[in-house]
């Protein structure tokens, strides 16, 4: 619709213009009186007419007044003629000056053929623009099977990143950087006997900076790098996603050597004939037509394929194998010491105040991804930006923290005075449970503000970064999580749908340290169950036991006794510091939220923790 309009303006235009031209040569330049015949006569036997100039069938008169006046004859008769024929007297007709003009070539030839060349002109021009059009769609329709991978060329400088402007994943670097030292120089490893690796495959969580780094790579290596996304492949049209493999590798076998980088790898290649959600024609020709390109009949020398995924456990095994993905590199979520050098990357260009303390921010962060961090810098600066501040501060940080891991706090959500009383209550049981017990993550902030869907909240933050948790961090851990739970029972006299949240998380933490981690000594270390994912009209995670129905009873009772067992120490540790809970909770009351030196300093210090034996 919008190219029908288009070519119709264009039409418009033309018409305009050679009609704008046609009228400068029928419409004369300076406006005269038009007159009929016997009024001109009249004009000569009164002697008022000087001159008179015919054209055609145009008569031009030229007044005495020094005004000219036009009037139109038959174009068979002539002027004498006509005069004769009004009676005009002859003598007075001797005395008149008469000239006759023939017309002007360029004149005559536009005015005798413009009727006849001016539809021609415009039906010329609609057939020609026809049939631009139907041409365009023809070479759109052979186009379908081109590659829609993007090049960037060696050196371009629009844009880009280095492995200088990646922090972390120094391993990662370490293993891509050589691949970039074997396109600049394979001399160096060719002479030692080794080959290019055909095949990097970068696997990670989300927003780890999987892109990021193949963005660095096409900035260090000196190469052309063609980037394409794996949805990009597929179409509705069996075939045409392999035909685009087959163009993108053609593209590159040109302008080796070089890097391709496919984003979202599992969106072509997840494995052949899984069932439901898993088969599909036009994916599985795609796929077969990567894996014949990457490693066939005809070597790919000199082109290294990138890939990124964070759903390796979906990909086809003949795409992993080595020839193929040689190379499979792991990035993880960022350390404290990764967040720290993220931190400092973000923040520059950004304007901070002399009290932000990045170190401090990479503590609160534990979990959080580049891509995260990235957010919350955002979130600061946005939040600066709303409170008309020049600089970025530490609350600011810090508020920006809470907004991404909580969500944004909902001021309007105003809870009634007992509601809030409940919230507070509920809110210290957890932070003093979690205060007192010794493997428990200290606490740095208690509210009841609510923030997202929750109407208070305690926040935990570990010390140290750690990957493995022991079974006494698991039971305090539970502990905490019904701490609110049994706050509410003790001090009010029965419970409400508050703790809802807090019970799922300590019912599945309790159900995982019996089935996955082998934590349960009447059933011994072991698992139970084996969980499979299918993605069909959804997400879906299916399990599949591998234990009786005696076995599965047995694990109720053990999950049941987690609780209980946790049940108790909150029970207990809310007993033996009542009196910390009745001031933590009034000062909620007073003031919503608790930060960590005013907690500190109400509680005391923290038990010490145990150390493990070696």
């Amino acid at each position: 619709m919008r190219q029908l309009i288009r070519n119709f303006l264009i039409l418009l235009v033309v018409f305009l213009i050679i009609a704008g031209v046609l009228s400068s040569f029928t419409s004369p330049f300076e406006k005269r009186q038009t007159v009929g015949i016997g009024e001109l006569v009249k004009k000569i036997e009164q002697g008022e007419v000087k001159k008179i100039t015919v054209e055609g069938d145009t008569v031009n008169a030229d007044l005495a007044n020094g005004e000219t006046v036009t009037a139109k004859k038959e174009p068979v008769e002539s002027m004498s003629e006509l005069l004769k024929n009004y009676g005009v007297d002859p003598a007075l007709m001797r005395g008149l000056s008469l000239e006759v003009q023939e017309r002007s070539g360029i004149a005559f030839w536009i005015s005798a053929i413009a009727p006849f060349l001016l539809p021609f002109i415009l039906i010329s021009l609609f057939i020609w623009i026809m049939m631009r059009q139907v041409q365009g769609a023809n070479q759109r329709a052979m186009s379908f099977g081109e590659s829609r991978a993007r090049e960037m060329q060696a050196g371009d400088k629009r844009q880009q990143v280095t492995f200088k402007d990646v922090a972390g994943a120094r391993e990662a670097k370490q293993e891509l950087q050589e691949v970039v030292e074997f396109l600049r120089t394979p001399k160096k490893f060719t002479e030692l006997g080794a080959k290019i690796p055909k095949g990097v495959l970068l696997v990670g969580p989300p927003g780890v900076g999987k892109t990021l780094l193949a963005r660095a790579i096409a900035g260090e290596a000196s190469v052309p790098f063609f980037h394409i996304s794996g949805s990009e492949f597929v179409e509705m049209f069996v075939g045409v996603g392999a035909s685009r493999v087959r163009d993108l590798f053609r593209r590159a076998k040109k302008s080796a050597p070089c890097i391709v980088f496919i984003d979202e790898l599992d969106a072509v290649g997840r494995q052949r004939g899984a069932g439901l959600g898993g088969s599909h024609d036009e994916r599985e020709q795609t796929l077969n037509q990567i894996l014949v390109e990457m490693d066939g009949f005809e070597p790919n020398a000199g082109i290294v394929v990138v890939a990124a995924t964070n759903r390796p456990d979906v990909l086809d095994f003949a795409l992993l194998r080595p020839g193929r993905f040689d190379r499979r590199v792991m990035i993880e979520l960022p350390d404290i010491r990764d967040r720290h050098e993220i931190l400092d990357i973000h923040s520059k260009g950004k304007p901070l105040t002399a009290d932000v303390n990045l170190r401090k921010v990479a503590e609160r962060t534990p979990g959080f991804s580049g891509a995260d961090i990235a957010n919350m810098f955002n979130e600061a600066a946005i939040l600066a930006a709303r409170r008309n501040k020049k600089k970025i501060s530490q609350e600011e940080m810090f508020q920006s923290i809470e907004k991404v891991m909580l969500g944004p706090e909902r001021k309007s959500h105003i809870l009634s005075d007992e509601e809030k009383h409940i919230t507070a209550y509920h809110e210290a049981g957890h932070a003093v449970v979690a205060h007192q017990l010794p493997h428990s993550d200290p606490v740095h902030k208690v509210s009841i503000i609510s923030r997202g869907q929750a109407g208070g909240y305690t926040l935990k933050l570990p010390e140290e970064d750690r990957h493995l948790k022991s079974y006494s961090e698991f039971l305090d851990e539970l502990a905490v999580l019904l701490a609110g739970f049994m706050v509410e029972k003790e001090v009010f006299g029965e419970v409400t749908t508050g703790a809802t949240s807090d019970l799922k998380r300590a019912t599945k933490l309790a159900r995982q340290m019996v089935t996955e981690y082998g934590m349960s000594e009447a059933l011994g270390p072991r698992t139970f169950g084996e969980h499979e994912e299918l993605i069909f009209l959804g997400r879906e995670i299916t399990e599949q036991r591998d234990y009786s129905e005696k076995v599965a009873e047995a694990i109720d009772k053990e999950v049941s006794k987690f609780i209980h067992q946790a049940s108790v120490t909150a029970h207990a540790v809310i007993g033996k510091s009542r009196s910390k809970l009745e001031e933590i909770a009034s000062t909620l009351l007073e003031k919503e939220t608790l930060e960590r030196e005013a907690f500190d300093a109400i509680m005391g210090p923290r038990p010490a923790r145990a150390k493990a034996k070696t």
